[in-house]
């Protein structure tokens, strides 16, 4: 056909020449020829359709190259540090400074809009950590619970997802009574220890938990556990958590500090001793924490210790 008279394929309905309506098009030729005079209607025909076979619509969302634009989430674009230094490890210079401040500050206003999880999402987190941590079925009720008052009351708006679900997951375990610390969390959420204590102080007083703090006997039999101490030990650590208790020296101590300096002594006294970075990182103190606690429970309660190394 002349280039002046090409039209449209879709619009091609007959030929031209005869008026036949039996037009077929070849694909492999890229031509549409008329197949009752034998006119060649177009002869740079272009396949617009796939290259690919399917036969329901599975297979053809799984071949498929196109499709709808992705809308990438707003907490992944290039983040500003607040280093003064660019991409190359250089400094900014300070004329140029107010400007980086600005985009920083636009940034962090940009992050704060995050949509809260929606409740198959935050389930999803929760489990994920529940499972790591080998928590009872009870603490993931809870935290369903907890997460869905915070969500109806509106404060997940603004806020880290994962570290609102781990501190609700915290409070779970308190009002659970299954002791675990913040640190144990933050390892399993790979949320920062610090932000999740700010968002579950937050949470439980804004939903007025009211959650009673745990004490050293909570902590006592999960450290021992997790040490892999026996039962005899776990009797005897009660013991003089309970003479401590009596002397009135936990007053005051954190009952991580308290629980773990005891387990320290008692696994010293019975021959199965743990080093203090052992038990530090169980407990998610620090050894100088067990070292001082040590200290004063073995001048107050005047413990033999004359054995150790």
């Amino acid at each position: 056909m002349p280039e002046n008279k090409r039209v449209k394929l879709e619009e091609i309905t007959h030929c031209p020449e005869c008026g036949s309506t039996r037009i077929p098009r070849d694909y492999k030729r890229g031509e549409v020829v008329c197949t009752h005079c034998g006119l060649v209607i177009e002869d740079r025909y272009i396949d617009q359709g796939p290259e690919w076979q399917a036969f329901d619509q599975e297979e053809r969302n799984k071949v498929a190259r196109a499709g709808a634009p992705v809308k990438h989430p707003s907490d992944l674009p290039t983040v500003i540090d607040w280093k003064n230094t660019d991409s190359y490890g250089k400094s900014i210079p300070p004329r140029n400074r107010p400007g980086v401040y600005r985009l920083r500050k636009w940034q962090q206003r940009v992050g704060m809009r995050k949509k809260p999880l929606s409740k198959s999402s935050a389930m999803s987190l929760c489990d994920k950590i529940v499972s790591s941590m080998e928590l009872p079925r009870r603490v993931r009720e809870a935290t369903a619970m907890l997460y869905q008052k915070a969500v109806k009351q509106g404060l997940i708006r603004g806020r880290n997802p994962e570290a609102v679900i781990a501190a609700v997951l915290y409070a779970a375990c308190r009002q659970c009574n299954v002791p675990r610390t913040l640190d144990e969390i933050a390892d399993s959420s790979g949320v920062d220890r610090k932000d999740i204590g700010r968002n579950y102080r937050f949470m439980s007083r804004q939903l007025e938990l009211n959650l009673v703090p745990f004490q050293p006997q909570d902590y006592l039999f999960h450290f021992c556990h997790e040490l892999q101490l026996g039962e005899d030990i776990e009797l005897k650590a009660l013991e003089l958590l309970r003479l401590t208790e009596a002397q009135g020296l936990t007053n005051g101590r954190g009952p991580t500090g308290i629980a773990a300096a005891i387990i320290y002594i008692t696994s010293f006294l019975a021959g199965e001793t743990r080093t203090q970075s052992d038990v530090a990182a169980v407990a998610g103190v620090t050894e100088v924490t067990i070292r001082n606690r040590y200290k004063e429970l073995v001048e107050q309660l005047g413990l033999d210790v004359s054995q150790q190394k």
